[in-house]
């Protein structure tokens, strides 16, 4: 091959790298209300704010709620998805869709992949998540809806790095009634969990370990 051959070829794959790395365009669309069937029986019609996640223009998935940023690279977001009721005596009518509260979204803004976030025991009706850094920390239902667990999950990781009994579930039909979202706080980075007025839990986070905290012992030692 000569010189130029070389030359163009070379051109030609740098070019062709520069294209395969270009990011993607991840935009959410505008806020549309839609009707939302909560309850045991799904008979309460309630309003339910949902955006479209677009990559390069094209509607990939239905979201709501607001998104968190992991990184400048990654971000979480909530997913909605509507469902067809329509039983099967009635296959031939028009499919009956009704919307969804659906589990977390990765979306990694420069491969513009979408993919499902591992978070065990996540109930989408009744757990409300509170995300920090790439922790999130909610109210996890056992599967037969008995149970209720202090969870800390960790992306990228399979089992949670904190999943401690809180007792019975309390939950009732209002969605989110696990517990209210835990709160965040930094330096350092704890967590605590509020399952009833007055019954809290904290605790601190240091990479993947998760220790338990005398919130006691550490409003004494801030008192002297």
């Amino acid at each position: 091959m000569s010189v130029h051959g070389r030359l163009f070829a070379f051109v030609l794959l740098s070019s062709s790298s520069i294209a395969a790395t270009k990011p993607h365009v991840i935009t959410l669309g505008k806020w549309n209300t839609v009707q939302w069937f909560a309850g045991a029986e799904e008979k309460d019609g309630l309003n339910l704010k949902v955006r479209g996640l677009y990559v390069d223009s094209r509607l990939k998935e239905s979201t709501f709620g607001m998104l968190h940023e992991i990184t400048d690279r990654l971000f979480v977001v909530r997913r909605a998805f509507r469902m067809n009721d329509a039983l099967p005596e009635e296959s031939n009518a028009v499919p009956r869709w009704r919307w969804q509260r659906g589990g977390w979204l990765l979306i990694d803004r420069l491969t513009g992949r979408i993919s499902s976030v591992n978070l065990p025991q996540f109930d989408p009706y009744y757990s409300a998540a509170s995300w920090y850094r790439d922790y999130a920390a909610y109210c996890g239902v056992s599967d037969d809806g008995k149970k209720l667990y202090a969870i800390v999950a960790q992306l990228g990781r399979r089992k949670p790095i904190l999943r401690n009994p809180l007792g019975q579930a309390a939950t009732n039909e209002d969605p989110d009634s696990a517990c209210p979202a835990p709160a965040w706080q930094r330096q350092p980075t704890r967590v605590t969990f509020e399952v009833s007025e007055g019954q809290k839990s904290t605790y601190s986070v240091r990479g993947h370990s998760v220790d338990m905290v005398n919130t006691e012992e550490d409003e004494e030692d801030a008192s002297k």
